[in-house]
């Protein structure tokens, strides 16, 4: 199994930045590919950005590309989503999930296997 636990969510105002990680521990074999997932109210999950194991190898959603950086440090099981110039439109519940290698960066919830159990972020106008 592979537990997952983000943090660093909270209220900010537009145009601010903020950092999530997470911490993760278990079958870290598992974990080739991390994720990071949001879902507003009454919204789908989208998916954000993902990463793969070296860290060479990222993706990112249109809408926050050029905005939002994710990196990861194995040393520490941890990745990270370093968000800037936040939107109210980024205002949603931030997940972060994990699968092995797939041959590429998944982008839909149904292809990872493990997540957390969210953090909020909320940006104000």
């Amino acid at each position: 199994q592979v537990q997952l636990v983000e943090s660093g969510g909270g209220l900010v105002q537009a145009g601010a930045s903020l950092i999530l990680s997470c911490a993760a521990s278990g079958r870290t074999f598992s974990m080739d590919i991390m994720g990071w997932f949001r879902q507003a109210p009454e919204k789908e999950r989208q998916f954000v950005a993902g990463i793969g194991w070296s860290g060479g190898t990222t993706y990112y959603a249109d809408s926050v590309k050029g905005r939002f950086t994710i990196s990861r440090d194995n040393a520490k099981n941890t990745v990270y989503l370093q968000m800037s110039s936040l939107k109210p439109e980024d205002t949603a519940v931030y997940y972060c999930a994990a699968v092995g290698w797939q041959g590429r960066i998944p982008t839909t919830a149904s292809q990872y296997n493990y997540w957390g159990q969210g953090t909020q972020v909320t940006v104000s106008s």
